[in-house]
């Protein structure tokens, strides 16, 4: 009975020393992977990393793009931001942009390129179209053509002529200069003296003042100077 027990009590040392073994051999492996960085390095999660980073600066890229397209469809009255810096040896000393320069100009340029085809191809498509209708009748037609398209044209200019798209002004200065816009619509500077300047006695829309036997216009609520401003709108004497 004494050896029995004496056997039984080797065999449970001899199991728990083996399960020891066991954890310490485990643990010791596990140490030795994370001073090797085995466990440090993980190839999966640095890819994962590397992508969310492309992510992030692909949608960065996108935001600006976004906001620079939606920037560009805006509607602005006025000359854009960045456009002055692009032109400062054109602009030096501008004190006054007309708020709708470039409609004007695209109107303008719509209406000369709609006279020059009405003109040239107007009368070719009356002649080819109706074959059998008489020559003098389609002459009449063709002309017509002609002459709405020409005088609308001519209507528009007439309309816009006093428009002043720039105005350079250095204060002091007893003349100053504006770009109006010829019927080509091309811009053409003119030196101006405040001493012709007079009061616009007339009907006609859009006139703020007149100097040398010319209109001009000047939107006031845009032109910041108001001392320039002053100027450019001289009071009619009372009678």
């Amino acid at each position: 009975m004494a050896r029995a027990a004496l056997l039984q009590l080797v065999r449970r040392s001899l199991a728990t020393h083996h399960l020891t073994s066991t954890n310490l051999n485990f643990l010791s492996g596990y140490h030795h992977h994370c001073r090797s960085g085995a466990w440090q390095h993980t190839p999966g999660l640095e890819t994962n990393l590397n992508s969310a980073a492309g992510l992030t600066i692909l949608q960065k890229r996108w935001a600006s793009k976004s906001s620079t397209a939606e920037d560009d469809s805006k509607i602005s009255i006025g000359p854009r931001r960045g456009e002055e810096a692009r032109d400062d040896d054109d602009n030096t000393g501008v004190v006054y942009y007309g708020p709708i320069s470039s409609t004007i100009k695209k109107v303008k340029l719509l209406s000369l390129s709609t006279c020059c085809l009405s003109v040239s191809l107007g009368p070719v498509i009356t002649f080819m179209t109706s074959p059998g209708l008489n020559v003098i009748l389609k002459g009449a037609v063709a002309s017509t053509v002609i002459f709405f398209s020409a005088s609308t044209t001519a209507a528009l200019h007439w309309f816009v002529s006093p428009y002043i798209h720039k105005l350079r002004w250095q204060p002091g200065s007893d003349t100053f200069e504006v770009e109006m816009m010829s019927w080509l619509a091309t811009y053409i500077p003119k030196t101006i003296k405040f001493s012709d300047i007079k009061p616009a006695e007339t009907q006609r829309p859009f006139v703020t003042f007149k100097a040398n036997r010319n209109f001009y216009f000047v939107d006031a609520e845009h032109c910041h100077n108001k001392a320039l401003l002053a100027k450019l709108t001289p009071q009619k004497a009372a009678k």
